[in-house]
């Protein structure tokens, strides 16, 4: 079971990138996100696949505040947490000491996380038994070789036979039904009241993805707008590029309720793979 204690700092080869959006947002977002009910919705899921597979060791890539890799280690799993923005792991790290949750996080952005093998602890030696990518952050990837780089990476880490989990939003639909604005969230307490609205601007092969941040002051909503590009993710080149980079046995879900992938209703594309 986890526990308070040191955290383990392994590095920081990307520590000279900026992720303006994600740097930006480092502050807000356990605001933006409802974390006790999205993990008691999400987890479940997780768990189920790591008995299966038999996992104790998770590597949470674009791990974001950590919220995740919290929620396992609390639940007994032992987890590092990478993410690109060093904003996001600097928040990880307080969000780990204020919960006295033992995870080790590093500024490590897709392609550079074998380089933990020779930086990190024992655990990553051995190889991670899961890996998680989560959040829609596959699609920050530009190029279908930045992609096969990232997946070819993954496989690196992980053992033969780990379980890769990635969470994409269901692009097959937002792409086909230029389907623009996601559901706003707003969130209010002590510290002020904050509404955030995302929205894409479509492109010939990207997307924009923005978000709209607003805060209520006392002279009324202040605001701010951060963007970034993304390359949609659709169901058939993932399971392409899955099977080209070393991943077998490869199960689509449209949700974390675990219900069949349906490239129409499905509000998620969660794809389940093992490493050969």
């Amino acid at each position: 079971m986890a526990h308070g204690g040191n955290l383990v700092k392994l590095g920081e080869p990307w520590s000279g990138v900026t992720v303006p959006l994600y740097d930006a947002l480092a502050a807000d977002y356990d605001r933006f996100v409802n974390w006790e009910s999205r993990l008691a919705h999400e987890l479940p899921f997780l768990e189920r696949l790591f008995r299966e597979h038999g996992v104790r060791r998770v590597l949470d890539a674009a791990c974001g505040t950590g919220q995740h890799a919290m929620g396992l280690a609390w639940r007994g799993y032992q987890v590092v947490g990478t993410d690109l923005s060093a904003s996001m792991v600097a928040r990880a790290r307080e969000n780990a000491l204020a919960g006295g949750v033992d995870v080790s996080f590093a500024v490590a952005g897709f392609g550079e996380l074998t380089r933990l093998r020779s930086i990190a602890s024992l655990a990553v030696e051995k190889g991670f038994e899961a890996l998680l990518c989560l959040g829609n952050s596959l699609p920050h990837l530009l190029t279908q070789a930045a992609v096969a780089d990232a997946l070819a990476d993954f496989a690196a880490v992980l053992r033969p036979g780990g379980v890769l989990v990635i969470q994409n939003r269901n692009f097959d639909r937002v792409w086909s039904e230029r389907e623009r604005f996601m559901g706003p969230q707003s969130y209010r307490g002590q510290d002020g009241e904050w509404l955030f609205v995302r929205f894409y601007d479509f492109h010939d092969a990207t997307v924009t993805f923005n978000m709209l941040r607003l805060r209520r002051t006392e002279d009324g909503w202040a605001q701010d707008v951060q963007s970034t590009e993304l390359r949609p993710v659709f169901r058939d080149g993932l399971k392409a590029a899955l099977g080209a980079t070393g991943f077998a046995e490869v199960a689509f879900f449209g949700g974390y309720d675990g219900s069949a992938f349906d490239p129409i209703r499905s509000s998620d594309l969660i794809a389940v793979a093992t490493r050969e």
